[in-house]
């Protein structure tokens, strides 16, 4: 099977007018892309497994009697999100399979390509959510808690996806069969962008996290209520949006407000509640405390943070040398965005990440873009990099 067919069955689902996607979670596109995988893994003869969070697994050779090379990435998206980020990793795995099977390799341990649920956490909120949940990061109380922006609880759309939310939590055993863990993904910044190199090496992924912020006013008519006596929650929003950019500045890090809820949301009303969401990330721990010190008044509530991460050195050397030998060169890279193979690496799982160059620089957009000899140059990296860790 051809990169470019199999990505031409992938790109419908989920896409909007703009071009962009809407793959959320745990409904219909969620359910058609989950079918998608498991049609791939079958046509392949691949043994398909599913966690107890629903991340699914296709693997080629048992990982009960021996661990084995995992790769892959998920394929949810933020609204209005690029076609690459996730299904390239995906494709590329199926793909580089392929390659290995052309070339007649014999692995000698199992190859798994995984698709995780719910990395992106545009739905309930936090993101690598399927990850986080099999390693225990993230509890499986809270998780079946979550709401979506329709009041949907987690555990709500796990039972009307047809699963059971009782069986949600962490899988040790899932766990177990990881021996290594290589994620492709397009890269989400410009990298590469004015390099020679089409594809790069995972250094670290740097430290990140989301807070709520509630901002409360008083609900009132906005055609009789003098200016003097509002109480208006959207003007403590705009102070905190310039408040979180200033101490961004500051300290070297990068703040995001890009969701907010606004109560009761009409046009003619003073809002009565504001909740922002904040995202804040930088290449050290301290910068993003920084940040959050700068905002305390006004009372951010943690919703994820994932630590810095920086990726298993030996494995990077590994995967980099293999690259090198197929491409000729292999720069090494850090990202500012979060990964499932962040949480894996926490969570103490040999973890590498190759990144595939996107000429845009854009990301989590509809302009995300990676040109097609790019990602044929980042299969053959994958390909190269499995079958040296499977020998």
């Amino acid at each position: 099977m051809s990169f470019a067919s199999t990505w031409a069955d992938l790109a419908p689902v989920g896409r909007a007018d703009d071009g962009g996607y809407r793959r959320f979670a745990w409904t219909a596109e969620d359910h058609t892309l989950r079918e998608w995988f498991a049609g791939e893994a079958s046509s392949r003869g691949l043994d398909l497994m599913t966690d107890r969070a629903g991340n699914q697994w296709a693997w080629w050779g048992d990982p009960d009697a021996t661990p084995g090379v995992v790769t892959g990435s998920h394929l949810d998206s933020v609204p209005g999100g690029g076609a690459f980020d996730g299904p390239l990793g995906v494709v590329s795995a199926f793909a580089a399979l392929d390659q290995l099977r052309e070339r007649g390799v014999t692995p000698r341990r199992p190859l798994g390509i995984a698709n995780f649920v719910d990395e992106e956490g545009a739905r309930f909120g936090v993101a690598c959510a399927g990850s986080r949940l099999i390693t225990g990061v993230l509890d499986a109380d809270r998780a079946l808690g979550l709401r979506d922006a329709d009041g949907v609880t987690m555990a709500d759309a796990w039972r009307a996806a047809g699963r059971d939310p009782g069986t949600l939590g962490p899988d040790d055993e899932a766990l177990r069969r990881v021996a290594a863990f290589v994620e492709l993904h397009v890269e989400q910044g410009r990298g590469l962008v004015h390099g020679d190199d089409p594809v790069g090496v995972g250094r670290m992924i740097w430290p990140h996290g989301r807070w709520r912020v509630e901002l409360r006013g008083e609900a009132n008519h906005a055609g009789t209520t003098p200016l003097a006596d509002r109480r208006d929650p959207m003007l403590d929003l705009a102070a905190f949006v310039g408040h979180a950019r200033e101490a961004a500045q500051q300290h070297g890090a990068l703040a995001t407000v890009g969701k907010v809820r606004v109560d009761p949301n009409g046009v003619n009303a003073i809002p009565s509640q504001v909740t922002a969401w904040l995202d804040v990330r930088a290449e050290s721990a301290d910068a993003v405390d920084a940040v959050l010190a700068a905002l305390a008044d006004y009372a951010p509530a943690q919703e994820s943070w994932t630590p810095a991460t920086v990726l298993d050195a030996d494995l990077a050397d590994t995967v980099a040398g293999a690259v090198s030998g197929v491409l000729g060169g292999s720069p090494r890279l850090s990202t500012g965005a979060g990964h499932d193979a962040g949480i894996l690496a926490a969570a103490g799982i040999p973890t590498a990440m190759l990144f595939v160059r996107n000429p845009t620089g854009v990301s989590h957009a509809p302009t995300e873009d990676a040109d097609e000899a790019d990602c044929l140059a980042g299969i053959d990296a994958l390909a190269a990099a499995l079958e040296r860790l499977l020998a």
